[in-house]
Protein backbone atom coordinates (compact mmCIF):
# COMPACT_ATOMS: atom_id res chain seq x y z
CA UNK A 1 0.00 0.00 0.00
CA UNK A 2 2.91 2.38 0.65
CA UNK A 3 4.05 2.06 -2.95
CA UNK A 4 0.90 3.57 -4.34
CA UNK A 5 1.54 7.23 -3.29
CA UNK A 6 5.11 6.93 -4.66
CA UNK A 7 3.73 5.62 -7.93
CA UNK A 8 1.27 8.51 -8.11
CA UNK A 9 4.09 11.01 -7.49
CA UNK A 10 6.07 9.41 -10.30
CA UNK A 11 3.10 9.64 -12.65
CA UNK A 12 2.60 13.29 -11.68
CA UNK A 13 6.29 14.06 -12.32
CA UNK A 14 6.16 12.33 -15.74
CA UNK A 15 2.94 14.19 -16.62
CA UNK A 16 4.52 17.53 -15.72
CA UNK A 17 7.59 16.79 -17.78
CA UNK A 18 5.45 15.75 -20.77
CA UNK A 19 3.38 18.90 -20.42
CA UNK A 20 6.54 21.03 -20.30
CA UNK A 21 7.93 19.28 -23.39
CA UNK A 22 4.66 19.80 -25.25
CA UNK A 23 4.60 23.50 -24.29
CA UNK A 24 8.19 23.96 -25.43
CA UNK A 25 7.42 22.11 -28.66
CA UNK A 26 4.33 24.28 -29.27
CA UNK A 27 6.39 27.44 -28.60
CA UNK A 28 9.09 26.28 -31.01
CA UNK A 29 6.52 25.52 -33.72
CA UNK A 30 4.89 28.92 -33.16
CA UNK A 31 8.24 30.71 -33.52
CA UNK A 32 9.08 28.78 -36.71
CA UNK A 33 5.64 29.39 -38.23
CA UNK A 34 5.78 33.10 -37.32
CA UNK A 35 9.21 33.40 -38.90
CA UNK A 36 7.99 31.70 -42.07
CA UNK A 37 4.93 33.93 -42.22
CA UNK A 38 7.16 36.96 -41.79
CA UNK A 39 9.39 35.82 -44.64
CA UNK A 40 6.46 34.95 -46.88
CA UNK A 41 4.50 38.11 -46.16
CA UNK A 42 7.18 40.67 -45.42
CA UNK A 43 5.70 42.73 -48.24
CA UNK A 44 2.70 43.34 -45.97
CA UNK A 45 4.94 45.16 -43.50
CA UNK A 46 6.51 47.21 -46.30
CA UNK A 47 3.02 48.40 -47.31
CA UNK A 48 2.88 50.76 -44.37
CA UNK A 49 1.82 54.20 -45.51
CA UNK A 50 4.87 56.44 -45.01
CA UNK A 51 5.98 59.83 -46.32
CA UNK A 52 9.39 58.42 -47.23
CA UNK A 53 7.96 55.71 -49.47
CA UNK A 54 5.42 58.09 -51.02
CA UNK A 55 8.21 60.51 -51.93
CA UNK A 56 10.12 57.62 -53.54
CA UNK A 57 7.05 56.61 -55.57
CA UNK A 58 6.54 60.13 -56.91
CA UNK A 59 10.27 60.53 -57.59
CA UNK A 60 10.17 57.32 -59.66
CA UNK A 61 7.11 58.67 -61.50
CA UNK A 62 8.97 61.88 -62.38
CA UNK A 63 12.04 59.89 -63.46
CA UNK A 64 9.87 57.94 -65.92
CA UNK A 65 8.38 61.24 -67.12
CA UNK A 66 11.80 62.81 -67.71
CA UNK A 67 12.88 59.71 -69.68
CA UNK A 68 9.82 60.01 -71.95
CA UNK A 69 8.23 56.73 -70.82
CA UNK A 70 5.02 58.37 -69.62
CA UNK A 71 3.18 61.67 -69.73
CA UNK A 72 0.01 63.44 -68.59
CA UNK A 73 -1.46 66.88 -68.07
CA UNK A 74 -0.25 67.01 -64.44
CA UNK A 75 3.31 65.75 -65.01
CA UNK A 76 4.78 69.20 -65.68
CA UNK A 77 3.26 70.66 -62.51
CA UNK A 78 4.39 67.68 -60.42
CA UNK A 79 7.88 67.11 -61.78
CA UNK A 80 9.05 70.51 -63.10
CA UNK A 81 7.02 73.53 -61.99
CA UNK A 82 6.41 72.15 -58.45
CA UNK A 83 2.82 73.39 -58.54
CA UNK A 84 1.60 69.95 -57.50
CA UNK A 85 3.06 69.38 -54.05
CA UNK A 86 2.97 66.21 -51.92
CA UNK A 87 1.21 66.58 -48.55
CA UNK A 88 0.95 63.14 -46.98
CA UNK A 89 0.12 59.50 -47.59
CA UNK A 90 -3.47 58.48 -46.92
CA UNK A 91 -3.24 54.70 -47.30
CA UNK A 92 -1.80 51.74 -49.20
CA UNK A 93 -4.22 48.88 -49.70
CA UNK A 94 -3.38 45.67 -51.60
CA UNK A 95 -1.02 47.56 -53.87
CA UNK A 96 -3.30 50.58 -54.33
CA UNK A 97 -1.62 53.89 -53.47
CA UNK A 98 -3.67 56.88 -52.29
CA UNK A 99 -1.81 60.15 -51.64
CA UNK A 100 -2.99 63.62 -50.69
CA UNK A 101 -1.38 66.54 -52.52
CA UNK A 102 -1.89 70.24 -53.11
CA UNK A 103 -2.35 71.44 -56.72
CA UNK A 104 -2.20 75.20 -57.24
CA UNK A 105 -3.62 75.78 -53.77
CA UNK A 106 -6.34 73.12 -54.16
CA UNK A 107 -6.28 69.85 -52.18
CA UNK A 108 -6.44 66.77 -54.41
CA UNK A 109 -6.02 63.01 -54.16
CA UNK A 110 -3.55 61.02 -56.28
CA UNK A 111 -4.47 57.37 -56.90
CA UNK A 112 -2.93 54.37 -58.62
CA UNK A 113 -3.70 50.67 -58.42
CA UNK A 114 0.02 49.86 -58.62
CA UNK A 115 3.16 51.60 -57.50
CA UNK A 116 5.37 51.45 -60.59
CA UNK A 117 4.46 52.32 -64.19
CA UNK A 118 6.26 49.25 -65.57
CA UNK A 119 4.07 46.98 -63.40
CA UNK A 120 1.15 47.57 -65.77
CA UNK A 121 0.61 45.40 -68.81
CA UNK A 122 2.61 46.79 -71.72
CA UNK A 123 1.05 47.54 -75.09
CA UNK A 124 3.21 45.46 -77.44
CA UNK A 125 2.15 47.29 -80.60
CA UNK A 126 4.05 50.39 -79.43
CA UNK A 127 7.32 48.54 -80.00
CA UNK A 128 6.32 47.46 -83.48
CA UNK A 129 5.81 50.93 -84.95
CA UNK A 130 8.14 53.90 -85.19
CA UNK A 131 5.76 56.50 -86.56
CA UNK A 132 2.23 57.55 -85.70
CA UNK A 133 0.66 55.12 -88.10
CA UNK A 134 -1.60 53.25 -85.67
CA UNK A 135 -5.12 53.97 -86.99
CA UNK A 136 -7.35 55.84 -84.57
CA UNK A 137 -10.11 53.28 -85.11
CA UNK A 138 -7.76 50.47 -84.04
CA UNK A 139 -6.85 52.27 -80.82
CA UNK A 140 -10.52 53.01 -80.08
CA UNK A 141 -11.32 49.35 -80.63
CA UNK A 142 -8.62 48.38 -78.12
CA UNK A 143 -10.06 50.83 -75.60
CA UNK A 144 -13.54 49.39 -76.10
CA UNK A 145 -12.26 45.83 -75.64
CA UNK A 146 -10.44 46.79 -72.44
CA UNK A 147 -13.58 48.46 -71.06
CA UNK A 148 -15.60 45.36 -71.91
CA UNK A 149 -13.00 43.16 -70.22
CA UNK A 150 -12.91 45.30 -67.06
CA UNK A 151 -16.54 46.43 -66.70
CA UNK A 152 -18.46 44.03 -68.93
CA UNK A 153 -19.81 46.98 -70.96
CA UNK A 154 -19.89 47.42 -74.71
CA UNK A 155 -19.22 51.03 -75.70
CA UNK A 156 -19.52 52.76 -79.04
CA UNK A 157 -16.73 55.05 -80.29
CA UNK A 158 -18.70 58.23 -79.59
CA UNK A 159 -19.02 57.40 -75.88
CA UNK A 160 -15.30 56.96 -75.24
CA UNK A 161 -14.33 60.63 -75.32
CA UNK A 162 -13.46 60.81 -71.58
CA UNK A 163 -11.18 57.76 -71.94
CA UNK A 164 -9.39 58.73 -75.14
CA UNK A 165 -7.84 62.17 -75.60
CA UNK A 166 -4.90 61.35 -77.85
CA UNK A 167 -2.89 64.28 -79.17
CA UNK A 168 -0.67 63.77 -82.19
CA UNK A 169 2.90 64.98 -82.10
CA UNK A 170 6.06 64.28 -80.11
CA UNK A 171 5.62 61.88 -77.21
CA UNK A 172 2.63 60.10 -78.74
CA UNK A 173 3.93 56.71 -77.56
CA UNK A 174 4.09 57.99 -73.97
CA UNK A 175 0.51 59.24 -74.36
CA UNK A 176 -0.75 55.86 -75.52
CA UNK A 177 1.27 53.96 -72.89
CA UNK A 178 -0.01 56.23 -70.09
CA UNK A 179 -3.58 55.89 -71.32
CA UNK A 180 -3.19 52.10 -71.39
CA UNK A 181 -1.98 52.02 -67.75
CA UNK A 182 -5.02 54.07 -66.67
CA UNK A 183 -7.40 51.79 -68.56
CA UNK A 184 -6.19 48.88 -66.45
CA UNK A 185 -7.67 50.57 -63.37
CA UNK A 186 -11.40 49.92 -62.94
CA UNK A 187 -11.96 52.92 -60.71
CA UNK A 188 -10.42 55.31 -63.24
CA UNK A 189 -12.72 53.96 -65.98
CA UNK A 190 -15.79 54.37 -63.77
CA UNK A 191 -14.96 57.94 -62.79
CA UNK A 192 -14.05 58.90 -66.37
CA UNK A 193 -17.13 57.41 -68.01
CA UNK A 194 -19.53 58.85 -65.43
CA UNK A 195 -17.98 62.35 -65.24
CA UNK A 196 -20.62 63.97 -67.45
CA UNK A 197 -23.53 61.81 -66.31
CA UNK A 198 -23.35 61.67 -62.53
CA UNK A 199 -22.82 64.11 -59.69
CA UNK A 200 -22.42 61.13 -57.35
CA UNK A 201 -18.88 60.14 -58.39
CA UNK A 202 -15.53 61.86 -57.86
CA UNK A 203 -14.39 64.38 -60.46
CA UNK A 204 -11.15 63.53 -62.23
CA UNK A 205 -8.79 66.51 -62.37
CA UNK A 206 -5.97 65.07 -64.48
CA UNK A 207 -3.24 62.43 -64.59
CA UNK A 208 0.46 61.74 -64.82
CA UNK A 209 1.35 58.32 -66.17
CA UNK A 210 -0.49 55.68 -64.13
CA UNK A 211 -1.48 58.13 -61.35
CA UNK A 212 -4.73 60.06 -61.70
CA UNK A 213 -5.94 62.97 -59.56
CA UNK A 214 -9.45 63.37 -58.17
CA UNK A 215 -11.12 66.04 -56.07
CA UNK A 216 -10.41 65.90 -52.34
CA UNK A 217 -13.37 65.06 -50.11
CA UNK A 218 -13.35 63.83 -46.50
CA UNK A 219 -14.62 60.27 -46.27
CA UNK A 220 -17.15 59.13 -43.70
CA UNK A 221 -16.28 56.74 -40.89
CA UNK A 222 -18.27 54.21 -38.89
CA UNK A 223 -16.97 55.53 -35.55
CA UNK A 224 -18.07 59.10 -36.31
CA UNK A 225 -21.18 60.04 -34.37
CA UNK A 226 -23.02 61.22 -37.48
CA UNK A 227 -21.05 58.92 -39.87
CA UNK A 228 -19.84 61.95 -41.83
CA UNK A 229 -17.97 65.01 -40.45
CA UNK A 230 -20.76 67.55 -40.81
CA UNK A 231 -18.64 70.40 -39.44
CA UNK A 232 -16.82 70.39 -42.79
CA UNK A 233 -20.02 71.10 -44.72
CA UNK A 234 -22.26 73.10 -42.37
CA UNK A 235 -19.48 74.93 -40.51
CA UNK A 236 -18.71 74.85 -36.78
CA UNK A 237 -20.99 77.82 -36.14
CA UNK A 238 -23.98 75.86 -37.48
CA UNK A 239 -23.09 72.58 -35.82
CA UNK A 240 -26.00 72.79 -33.38
CA UNK A 241 -28.60 70.08 -33.03
CA UNK A 242 -31.13 71.46 -35.53
CA UNK A 243 -28.48 72.14 -38.20
CA UNK A 244 -27.10 68.63 -37.72
CA UNK A 245 -30.55 67.06 -38.13
CA UNK A 246 -31.28 69.14 -41.22
CA UNK A 247 -27.93 68.12 -42.77
CA UNK A 248 -28.59 64.41 -42.08
CA UNK A 249 -32.02 64.64 -43.72
CA UNK A 250 -30.50 66.33 -46.80
CA UNK A 251 -27.73 63.71 -47.01
CA UNK A 252 -30.28 60.88 -46.66
CA UNK A 253 -32.26 62.36 -49.56
CA UNK A 254 -29.07 62.53 -51.62
CA UNK A 255 -28.43 58.83 -50.86
CA UNK A 256 -31.90 58.06 -52.24
CA UNK A 257 -31.19 60.19 -55.34
CA UNK A 258 -27.96 58.22 -55.84
CA UNK A 259 -29.78 54.86 -55.51
CA UNK A 260 -32.39 55.86 -58.07
CA UNK A 261 -29.69 57.29 -60.35
CA UNK A 262 -27.51 54.15 -60.26
CA UNK A 263 -30.54 51.91 -60.76
CA UNK A 264 -32.14 53.72 -63.69
CA UNK A 265 -29.99 56.30 -65.46
CA UNK A 266 -27.38 54.11 -67.19
CA UNK A 267 -27.73 51.42 -69.84
CA UNK A 268 -27.19 48.87 -67.04
CA UNK A 269 -27.84 49.01 -63.31
CA UNK A 270 -24.77 49.85 -61.21
CA UNK A 271 -24.43 47.59 -58.15
CA UNK A 272 -22.50 48.73 -55.07
CA UNK A 273 -21.08 45.69 -53.29
CA UNK A 274 -19.15 47.42 -50.51
CA UNK A 275 -21.41 49.96 -48.82
CA UNK A 276 -19.95 51.61 -45.75
CA UNK A 277 -19.40 55.23 -44.64
CA UNK A 278 -15.71 55.05 -45.54
CA UNK A 279 -16.57 54.60 -49.24
CA UNK A 280 -18.64 57.78 -49.45
CA UNK A 281 -18.08 61.50 -48.87
CA UNK A 282 -20.22 64.63 -48.78
CA UNK A 283 -19.71 67.75 -50.91
CA UNK A 284 -20.35 71.23 -49.55
CA UNK A 285 -23.86 71.15 -51.07
CA UNK A 286 -24.53 67.88 -49.14
CA UNK A 287 -24.41 65.70 -52.27
CA UNK A 288 -23.38 62.11 -51.56
CA UNK A 289 -20.35 61.02 -53.59
CA UNK A 290 -19.04 57.47 -54.10
CA UNK A 291 -15.29 57.88 -53.59
CA UNK A 292 -14.25 54.22 -53.75
CA UNK A 293 -15.87 52.11 -56.48
CA UNK A 294 -13.45 49.18 -56.55
CA UNK A 295 -16.41 46.97 -55.62
CA UNK A 296 -18.99 48.53 -57.97
CA UNK A 297 -20.22 46.52 -60.95
CA UNK A 298 -22.59 47.11 -63.82
CA UNK A 299 -25.24 44.42 -64.37
CA UNK A 300 -23.36 42.23 -66.92
CA UNK A 301 -20.26 41.97 -64.70
CA UNK A 302 -22.41 41.48 -61.59
CA UNK A 303 -24.14 38.49 -63.16
CA UNK A 304 -20.80 36.89 -64.06
CA UNK A 305 -19.55 37.35 -60.48
CA UNK A 306 -22.66 35.94 -58.80
CA UNK A 307 -23.16 32.91 -61.07
CA UNK A 308 -20.89 30.49 -59.18
CA UNK A 309 -21.12 26.91 -57.91
CA UNK A 310 -22.75 26.56 -54.50
CA UNK A 311 -24.01 24.20 -51.82
CA UNK A 312 -26.07 26.83 -49.97
CA UNK A 313 -27.08 30.50 -50.04
CA UNK A 314 -24.02 31.48 -48.03
CA UNK A 315 -21.84 30.53 -51.02
CA UNK A 316 -23.66 33.15 -53.09
CA UNK A 317 -22.70 36.17 -50.97
CA UNK A 318 -20.24 38.54 -52.60
CA UNK A 319 -19.61 41.21 -49.94
CA UNK A 320 -22.87 43.25 -49.89
CA UNK A 321 -24.26 41.64 -53.06
CA UNK A 322 -26.24 38.45 -52.43
CA UNK A 323 -27.72 35.79 -54.66
CA UNK A 324 -29.66 32.55 -54.06
CA UNK A 325 -28.36 29.01 -54.47
CA UNK A 326 -30.32 26.68 -56.75
CA UNK A 327 -29.73 23.38 -54.97
CA UNK A 328 -30.98 21.34 -57.92
CA UNK A 329 -28.14 22.47 -60.17
CA UNK A 330 -25.85 23.68 -57.33
CA UNK A 331 -25.47 27.08 -58.96
CA UNK A 332 -25.93 30.61 -57.65
CA UNK A 333 -28.52 32.69 -59.45
CA UNK A 334 -27.10 35.37 -61.72
CA UNK A 335 -29.62 37.92 -60.47
CA UNK A 336 -28.84 39.79 -57.28
CA UNK A 337 -31.29 39.01 -54.47
CA UNK A 338 -30.79 42.23 -52.50
CA UNK A 339 -30.21 45.76 -53.80
CA UNK A 340 -28.37 49.03 -53.15
CA UNK A 341 -31.29 50.61 -51.27
CA UNK A 342 -31.64 47.70 -48.85
CA UNK A 343 -27.94 47.75 -47.93
CA UNK A 344 -27.90 51.56 -47.52
CA UNK A 345 -30.93 51.31 -45.24
CA UNK A 346 -29.18 48.60 -43.24
CA UNK A 347 -25.68 50.09 -42.99
CA UNK A 348 -26.29 53.85 -43.16
CA UNK A 349 -29.91 54.78 -42.37
CA UNK A 350 -30.22 52.46 -39.36
CA UNK A 351 -27.44 54.39 -37.66
CA UNK A 352 -29.31 57.65 -38.14
CA UNK A 353 -32.95 56.73 -37.72
CA UNK A 354 -33.22 53.50 -35.70
CA UNK A 355 -32.92 53.51 -31.90
CA UNK A 356 -30.15 51.73 -30.05
CA UNK A 357 -29.52 51.30 -26.31
CA UNK A 358 -28.92 55.04 -26.00
CA UNK A 359 -31.87 55.96 -28.21
CA UNK A 360 -31.69 57.28 -31.79
CA UNK A 361 -28.57 59.02 -33.04
CA UNK A 362 -30.39 62.37 -33.20
CA UNK A 363 -34.05 63.17 -32.40
CA UNK A 364 -36.02 64.47 -35.39
CA UNK A 365 -39.62 64.94 -36.58
CA UNK A 366 -41.62 61.86 -37.71
CA UNK A 367 -39.15 59.70 -35.82
CA UNK A 368 -41.40 56.60 -35.31
CA UNK A 369 -42.53 56.58 -38.96
CA UNK A 370 -38.96 56.88 -40.26
CA UNK A 371 -37.74 54.15 -37.92
CA UNK A 372 -40.44 51.79 -39.20
CA UNK A 373 -39.76 52.66 -42.86
CA UNK A 374 -36.02 52.10 -42.49
CA UNK A 375 -36.59 48.79 -40.69
CA UNK A 376 -38.84 47.53 -43.48
CA UNK A 377 -36.45 48.80 -46.16
CA UNK A 378 -33.48 46.98 -44.58
CA UNK A 379 -35.19 43.57 -44.46
CA UNK A 380 -33.86 40.95 -46.92
CA UNK A 381 -35.51 41.22 -50.31
CA UNK A 382 -36.61 38.75 -52.94
CA UNK A 383 -35.62 38.35 -56.57
CA UNK A 384 -39.15 38.12 -57.91
CA UNK A 385 -41.38 41.02 -59.00
CA UNK A 386 -42.92 41.33 -55.52
CA UNK A 387 -39.48 42.18 -54.11
CA UNK A 388 -38.97 44.86 -56.76
CA UNK A 389 -42.36 46.39 -55.95
CA UNK A 390 -41.48 46.40 -52.25
CA UNK A 391 -38.23 48.24 -53.03
CA UNK A 392 -40.10 50.88 -55.04
CA UNK A 393 -42.59 51.26 -52.18
CA UNK A 394 -39.76 51.68 -49.63
CA UNK A 395 -38.03 54.24 -51.84
CA UNK A 396 -41.23 56.24 -52.30
CA UNK A 397 -42.10 56.11 -48.59
CA UNK A 398 -38.63 57.20 -47.49
CA UNK A 399 -38.65 60.08 -50.00
CA UNK A 400 -42.03 61.21 -48.67
CA UNK A 401 -41.10 61.01 -44.97
CA UNK A 402 -37.74 62.73 -45.44
CA UNK A 403 -39.26 65.57 -47.48
CA UNK A 404 -42.01 66.11 -44.92
CA UNK A 405 -39.35 66.16 -42.19
CA UNK A 406 -37.33 68.62 -44.25
CA UNK A 407 -40.34 70.97 -44.55
CA UNK A 408 -41.11 70.73 -40.84
CA UNK A 409 -37.53 71.65 -39.96
CA UNK A 410 -37.65 74.63 -42.33
CA UNK A 411 -40.98 75.72 -40.85
CA UNK A 412 -39.53 75.50 -37.33
CA UNK A 413 -36.86 78.01 -38.29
Amino acid sequence: MRGIPGFQRLRLKIWRRCTLVLLLLWAAVWVVVSALLFLLHRSVFSERCTDEKSHRILARLCLDYSSGALTGDLCEDLCVAQKLVYKHCLYYDRGKKVIQADWRGQPIILKSKKEIFSSYQHLSMLEEVETQDIPETELLLMVALEVKNVLGLELSNNTMGPLWTRKKGPGWKAQVASMWSLLQQEEYIYFSLLQDFSKHVLRIIGSCGHFYAVEYLTAGHAWHKTLFPLENVIGPSLAGHRSRVRAIIDIALSFLDMVQHFDNDFSHRLHLCDIKPENFAIRDDLTVVAIDVDMAFFEPKMRDILEQNCTGDEDCNFFDCFSKCNLKIRKCGAQRANNNLQVICDKIFRRWFSPNLRGPLVPFPLQPQLQKAVQECAEPGHVEAAGHQRTLKSLSELYHLLRVTQRELQRAE
